[in-house]
């Protein structure tokens, strides 16, 4: 062995001595266990920049970083525990499936100064995606995720029943209300069992007229037939005749728990609309009359007189 091979070999030895831990490498540059090749690069929250991937990749353990900053990444949207900004899941990152397989979430990266006693995290870079194949915690996944499952699950907005139907008066109070339940669901997601659990909590009323009332929390009720014309929380007047389509939407407020874990708050809330339900609007007309059917069983307006 030349002396600049053993001082190269001994050199080694020092440095797994030093580390404790020698992970084994191609000569090449190829790393058997994190793929592609490596170089000591920006380390953030475990993961390093791969520039020939154009992604970050899991961090090497015997690799020391020599920024003087450290980094962490989190959910695009996520504002902390189980509160997500609703606005921006409505236009967050898309994270599509790469080509491997592996799948993809949203996320923010913040940088803070090393060692430096009560530093502050800072914005740094972003929205981007990250993608790992063998994920160390599904659930960051899931719950970035969640709110666009639960929109998009076969909930029903319940039943719109109307007093009087089919017919109502123009003028007089239609009393609506509609008929909903809590719904449950199972799904799996990212290949874990996701129970779902939705809960009316608002509803909106649209009178097919041009009136929309809500979305406020009555659901409205029933009334006997002798109190029906009376004006209830969500009872409508019609001001013309004709024949119109009301639509009831309910906002649903989701709980999920994943494998039987504890119940999470789905983030913000979904909305869902009742099929059409129509009704017809009818004039009616009041005419005196000064005979007495008693009397006169022929005169106009009697029961079995025409008009």
């Amino acid at each position: 062995m030349s002396y600049s091979r053993l001082r190269a070999f001994l050199a080694v030895v020092v440095m797994c001595v030093l580390f404790t831990a020698c992970p084994a490498r191609a000569e090449n540059g190829e790393d058997p266990e994190f793929g592609g090749a490596w170089s000591p690069g920006l380390t953030m929250g475990g993961h390093i920049w791969d520039p020939e991937r154009n992604e970050f990749i899991p961090a090497r353990p015997d690799v020391v970083s020599e920024d003087p900053n450290e980094y962490k990444y989190e959910l695009q949207c996520h504002l902390g525990g189980g509160d997500f900004d609703t606005p921006c899941l409505a236009s967050q990152l898309d994270c599509k499936d790469r080509a491997d397989g592996a799948r993809g979430i949203p996320v923010m990266w913040l940088s803070r100064p090393r060692g430096v006693p009560g530093a502050v995290w800072a914005h740094h870079s972003g929205p981007t995606c990250l993608y790992d194949a063998k994920p160390e915690d599904l659930l960051p996944r899931i719950a970035a995720d969640i709110q666009r499952q639960f929109q998009n699950l076969p909930v029903s907005a319940g039943a719109v029943v109307a007093q009087p139907s089919p017919n109502t008066l123009r003028g007089a109070e239609t009393n609506f209300y509609a008929e909903t339940t809590e719904q449950q669901f199972d799904i799996t997601m990212f290949g874990q069992q996701v129970h779902v659990v939705a809960t009316p909590v608002q509803y909106t009323w649209n009178y097919g007229d041009g009136t929309v009332f809500g979305p406020q929390p009555s659901m409205g009720g029933p009334l006997p037939q002798d109190r029906w014309g009376e004006k209830t929380r969500t009872s409508h007047a019609y001001a013309s005749t004709g024949d119109f389509q009301v639509v009831l939407t309910t906002s649903f407020q989701g709980t999920y728990s994943v494998n039987s874990g504890p119940p999470l708050p789905v983030p913000g809330q979904g909305q869902f609309s009742a099929p059409p339900q129509s009704i017809s609007v009818w004039r009616s007309l009041t005419r005196n009359y000064a005979d007495d059917c008693n009397a006169n069983p022929q005169g106009q307006g009697c029961p079995g007189v025409g008009g």
